[in-house]
């Protein structure tokens, strides 16, 4: 048998990708609370299953997209519950949970027309670009959290995170 090893973005190669990351206290070293990070290890590992955030746009099926955005948002909510108030991490579920909001919401009531065939079939060019805001969204704060909590990215999450800055 087989072992099949993942592919992992290592923390170093992700932290050059964030621009602006700055640690608490004027850069004096922090070490995130172990129910903190397991915390967030475990919602990490969920959103590593969601086909939603990576998998290619022309397979995508609005019902099971939006499906998959709503268990995205209630397992962020069940990890803000489940971290003290303080915790480093609220800020970045929360914003996975407003994204999570925004592309349910708003394409909604402006542009989305549902279930109306055209050259693209149900799912419009309207729906691709809110799924691409969206993925790009949660991928920022994928970042944000791997960093401060140093966890690694299996290869498809990672994908999603912003590109490394050549420049």
């Amino acid at each position: 048998m087989m072992k099949s090893k993942k592919a992992r973005l290592k923390i170093a190669d992700l932290a050059r990708r964030i621009t602006g990351f700055s640690t608490p206290v004027l850069g004096v070293s922090w070490n995130p609370p172990a129910a903190d990070r397991d915390a967030v290890r475990s919602l990490l590992t969920f959103l590593e299953d969601r086909r939603v955030l990576f998998h290619p746009f022309h397979l995508e099926v609005e019902y099971q997209v939006q499906q998959s955005v709503l268990q995205i948002r209630e397992q962020c909510t069940k990890a803000i519950a489940a971290l003290p108030d303080n915790s480093q991490a609220i800020a970045s579920l929360r914003g996975i949970r407003a994204a999570c909001r925004c592309f349910l919401d708003e394409p909604l009531t402006h542009t989305r027309r549902f279930h109306q065939r055209d050259f693209y079939g149900p799912e419009g060019p309207e729906f691709f670009t809110a799924l691409g805001e969206f993925r790009a969204t949660v991928g920022a704060h994928v970042a944000n959290l791997a960093v401060l909590y140093r966890i690694e990215l299996e290869r498809e999450l990672a994908s999603i995170v912003p590109a490394e800055d050549t420049d």
